[in-house]
């Protein structure tokens, strides 16, 4: 698979995917699909032109260029413009020139053809060969048609060109070709472009060569010392800076100056090969990516320093968890990794690696500062925020496999779950002591499930039954709830009054755990429709017989319950009326396993499925298949298609967002921040101009009513900004108990964009003060949007807390240097530094107090 993004001359950020040789134009404006192409075969790269005006495309061993897509409509967007053959086998690379008049194109077939994009008199094309493997890159010099060619076998040569770029002539024809000509271009004006073939040859004879361009080789260069053979994977040239970078099969890359060859350093990044390089505009900093470990590296080669370091999960996720404000998700992996994600920048900042087998479970503590992981290792560990490390391990008597844990309300109580021993461990966090081995389950623990309000802990089984257990009653058994099927997972409402149990029928069922009766039950079989996989004999629809929902959660105000499982959509059902609300397809993508509906008959024959063929054997990357009775080779190595499914589903406390790990990853879904309009109890009497009159008669409760009445943002934050600070007071008790919601929610949204953070936040205090008591009688309902309003505050506090700390160290050691100018340094005893630093910073800190020079510095 091939992307390729390049802003256009004429249209506003468009990207060209390509996958199997299905393209879709995209408008990054509007985010949709403008335009759909098949270019007849599978795709390895596409280049656009410098000018942006072309791009080529490469597929088989040709080259086929079009004309980039432009503002206006057109019917068909990809108009062919010439078609270069040359190349006998796959083709490669391609690079530009930087005006756009040529292009060069490698090939397996250990050559290198520079085409022209234009028709030149003196080049059509030229072939250069020199190399003993497969070409990887070729970059052109800068305005110059000088070229670099680099091979697999990691051999560098460096091409010369007799002319310069303006050098190149077009050819001008004459007689009945010029007549025939210029009908054909008033004909492409009207009609559009047609098709024009070029066909290049490896030898061309003396008279095709007369008058053309020439190419000589200079030089040629090796990467590979003696006796240390290694493959080059990638590589990346700057033009200005002259800069090359090309990485390795076993993880090293290396940067030259060309085209003196000069190394300017070698680094080993990892022990996986670099599959891809990137450079800057600048040429300072350098990207390279490793797919192996799904590794990100941005090195700056100057400082010798990494500007970002990100690495996935080696396996599959299993499971995650949200941060009790929403700013954080952990997330937990067949690897054995926790690793704990950025919300809003999506990247990870720490990652655990104590565990020694896979991660069955994550939980964050009510603080938010603990994550409490289970894992197949027979561990329980919990992970301290503030200083990265493992503070907590919890063990069983007898070595067994955790599948799930569960952390109650007050952060106090560590539970897990056994998956061969059929019995649940209770531990202390303070003390890390076993209190409590809970048996009664007659299979293995699926989920455990502490209640947010009470003392009660949920477990679900392979037995068929769902047991609550009583911490303040001796660990008793309170109710036994008998389910239909085997129990798949578990969860509580937000506010503890209803429980939902996921059963291996494809049911999902209600209780309510103070009367121990079901309240309800929503058949899912149907709404899973898993594919059919490559192997099955029967169809997806049968086949939806053995799928069920394994991984079940609430939304964030407790009315809806989201679903996933063996499938490729996440169900989204209303618990009261018990429908489906919506349904998402998690991924497109066909080289999953189990996402087609249909079985590929093209891949029948009568001597069984094709599938069941390594089709990546032969590749350069792929293993070789050992025949049967040889020892050599393992047939573990063989690749296989990863099978779609989502295996743990969170909401967010927030109530605008939910995650989901998957086989594509981790995947977030919000809601949409771009809704357009979406009044409120609106009649004729609210516009916009009333509001602002409202606004100019200083009348701000009723502008602000009316504006929360139109609910459209920017006329909302115009409104509530107009307000005196002296007057937020008055307005805010005056605000009915209706519209304190929907203003809670409109602070918390403002504080992620605006600039004015002591204005909101005095609003905040207003609205919080006065209407405090009210709101906490709806605090089920109004915790989404209160968590909301506490992850945002909570950010900006992380924010200026560090920037203020900063300050702080600066001032004291500014004041400290001030002093020590032009003063010898007596001899004194041992903390008496200490204590004079802190007398310094107490006399910076403190306005108006302090000596001259500090008033200085303050100024």
């Amino acid at each position: 698979m091939e992307i390729q993004l390049s802003v256009l001359w004429e249209i506003e950020s468009p990207c060209l995917t390509l996958k199997r040789g299905d393209a879709l134009l995209v408008s990054l404006v509007c985010r949709s699909v403008l335009h759909h192409f098949h270019f007849k075969g599978a795709v390895h790269s596409v280049c656009f032109s410098p000018d942006g005006r072309k791009f080529v495309v490469t597929k088989g061993n040709i080259a086929q260029m079009y004309h980039a897509p432009g503002r206006k409509r057109e019917f068909n967007a990809f108009v062919l413009d010439k078609t270069y053959f040359g190349p006998y086998d796959e083709t490669t690379c391609i690079d530009w020139t930087d005006d756009s008049r040529c292009f060069a194109v490698g090939s397996k077939d250990m050559s290198t053809w520079v085409f022209g994009a234009e028709r030149w008199d003196n080049l059509i094309y030229y072939a250069l060969g020199g190399h003993k493997d497969a070409i990887v890159a070729c970059f052109f010099e800068s305005s110059s048609l000088d070229l670099y060619t680099l091979s697999q076998d990691g051999a560098l040569c460096v091409w010369q060109c007799d002319t310069c770029p303006e050098g190149l002539r077009l050819k001008a024809p004459t007689g009945w070709k010029a007549d025939l000509l210029q009908r054909e271009e008033d004909e492409d004006e009207a009609e559009g472009a047609r098709e024009t073939t070029i066909r290049g040859k490896a030898t061309p004879t003396a008279g095709e060569q007369q008058g053309k361009v020439k190419y000589s080789r200079l030089a040629k260069y090796f990467f590979n010392k003696e006796g240390d053979f290694n493959n080059l994977t990638a590589a990346a040239y700057h033009r200005k800076t002259h800069l090359l970078v090309t990485g390795f099969a076993s993880g090293i890359f290396h940067l030259h100056e060309l085209p003196e060859f000069n190394l300017i350093h070698s680094l080993s990044v990892s022990d996986q090969r670099i599959e891809s390089i990137a450079i800057n505009s600048s040429g300072d900093w350098i990207a390279l990516g490793c797919s192996g470990l799904g590794q990100l590296l941005v090195w700056e080669w100057q400082s010798e320093s990494y500007v970002l370091r990100q690495q996935g999960h080696f396996n599959s996720m299993v499971a995650l968890a949200y941060s009790p404000d929403g700013q954080y998700i952990a997330t937990g992996g067949d690897d054995g990794k926790v690793k704990v994600w950025n919300n809003l920048s999506g990247f990870c900042f720490v990652t655990f690696s104590e565990h020694s087998s896979g991660v069955t479970g994550v939980t964050f503590t009510a603080t938010g500062y603990v994550i409490v992981t289970s894992s197949m290792d027979g561990t329980v560990r919990a992970f301290d925020l503030h200083r990265y490390r493992n503070f907590r391990t919890f063990t069983s008597p007898r070595p067994t496999q955790f599948s799930c844990v569960a952390v109650d309300s007050s952060g106090e109580i560590v539970s897990a779950g056994a998956q061969d021993s059929f019995e649940i461990f209770i531990w202390s966090m303070q003390t890390g002591r076993l209190l409590e081995v809970l048996s009664g389950h007659e299979g293995p623990i699926s989920g455990l499930c502490f209640n947010p309000v009470k003392s009660v802990l949920a477990s679900a089984s392979w037995d068929r039954t769902v047991r609550l257990w009583d911490m303040l009653d001796s660990w008793r058994t309170t109710e036994t709830l008998a389910l239909t099927s085997d129990a798949l997972a578990v969860t509580f409402r937000p506010d503890g009054a209803e429980l939902a149990v996921a059963t291996l029928n494809s049911q999902i069922t209600f209780w309510d755990p103070e009367n121990a009766v079901q309240t309800g039950s929503i058949e899912g079989r149907h709404d899973l429709k898993t594919g059919r996989k490559e192997l099955d004999k029967v169809t997806a629809k049968h086949s939806a017989k053995g799928k069920a929902f394994t991984t079940l959660c609430y939304s964030a105000d407790g009315q809806s319950v989201l679903a996933g499982g063996m499938s490729k959509f996440v169900c989204i059902y209303h618990v009261r009326e018990q429908i489906l609300r919506k349904k998402f397809e998690i991924s497109c993508n066909l080289s999953l396993d189990a996402m087609e509906e249909f079985l590929n008959r093209r891949k029948m024959t009568e001597f069984g499925n094709l599938a069941l063929i390594d089709q990546d054997a032969g590749e350069e990357n792929g293993v070789t298949i050992p025949l049967p009775g040889v020892k050599k080779g393992d047939m573990s190595s063989r690749h296989f298609k990863p099978e779609i499914r989502v295996t743990s589903l969170r909401f967010s406390p927030t109530g605008r967002c939910w995650a989901a790990t998957t086989t594509e990853g981790l995947l977030m879904y919000s809601l949409d921040a771009e809704l357009l309009f979406d009044p409120f109890e609106l009649d004729t009497s609210v516009t916009p101009g009333r509001i602002r009159a409202a606004l100019r008669q200083r009348d701000f409760t009723r502008a602000l009513l009316m504006a929360f009445r139109l609910n459209e943002k920017k006329l909302l934050q115009e409104a509530l900004e107009s307000v005196p600070a002296d007057e937020i007071e008055i307005i805010s008790s005056s605000l009915p108990d209706l519209y304190v919601d929907k203003m809670l929610e409109f602070l918390a949204s403002s504080f992620e964009a605006s600039r004015h953070l002591e204005f909101y936040l005095l609003w905040t205090q207003k609205v919080l003060m006065a209407h405090g008591q009210k709101l906490k009688a709806r605090a089920g309902k109004l915790l989404p949007a209160v968590q909301f309003l506490q992850k945002s505050v909570q950010r900006h506090l992380d924010a200026v807390s560090k920037l203020c700390e900063w300050n702080r160290y600066n001032m004291q050691y500014a004041l400290a240097m001030s002093r020590q100018r032009g003063m010898k340094r007596p001899s004194e005893p041992p903390g008496s530094e200490e204590e004079e630093e802190e007398e310094d910073s107490l006399h910076l800190l403190r306005a108006g107090h302090g000596d001259g020079d500090a008033e200085g510095l303050l100024v």
